[in-house]
């Protein structure tokens, strides 16, 4: 099982003050400090450390709360783009002179690109306005080519 970086500092930190606390136990101070002195010190290390550790665990927390948002803001909108483009195809399907015509529709950030052939001119530019004409289209890309025998 892997440890998180936040698992590695606590446990840092409680062997840091469990080797404190022996150390203070068994007198063998490295200075003239004393026994209450070593175990004040611990203490005020362990705080230290733990204020740390919450710090860093409100961090990731805020870092978690953001990318479930930008998750949440990604699947929105593909999941706007893609009730645009069943719109536009369905309008489109609707149309007598580009109903029988295989015509590919794309949607990305609400900017439509239709490719495929269309019969005439007049059908290549109706289906721009049916396009044009669904709620939450921002810009379309006609890329139809009008070719003839289409249809």
């Amino acid at each position: 099982m892997k440890s998180t970086p936040i698992q590695r500092r606590i446990t840092t930190v409680l062997a840091t003050t469990a080797a404190a606390f022996a150390l203070a136990a068994c007198g063998q101070a490295s200075d003239e400090m004393s026994v209450g002195q070593h175990v004040d010190q611990a203490i005020e290390n362990t705080q230290s450390a733990a204020a740390s550790v919450s710090q860093d665990m409100g961090s990731a927390i805020d870092q978690a709360r953001q990318a479930t948002s930008d998750m949440a803001d990604t699947a929105t909108a593909a999941a706007a783009d893609a009730t645009i483009t069943a719109q536009v195809s369905a309008a489109l399907a609707a149309d007598d002179s580009l109903k029988a015509l295989q015509i590919d529709v794309d949607t990305k950030a609400g900017h439509v690109t239709m490719t495929g052939p269309a019969p005439d001119a007049a059908a290549r530019e109706r289906a721009t306005v049916l396009a044009r004409a669904v709620d939450g289209v921002v810009a379309v890309d006609n890329r139809l080519v009008v070719t003839q025998g289409a249809g």
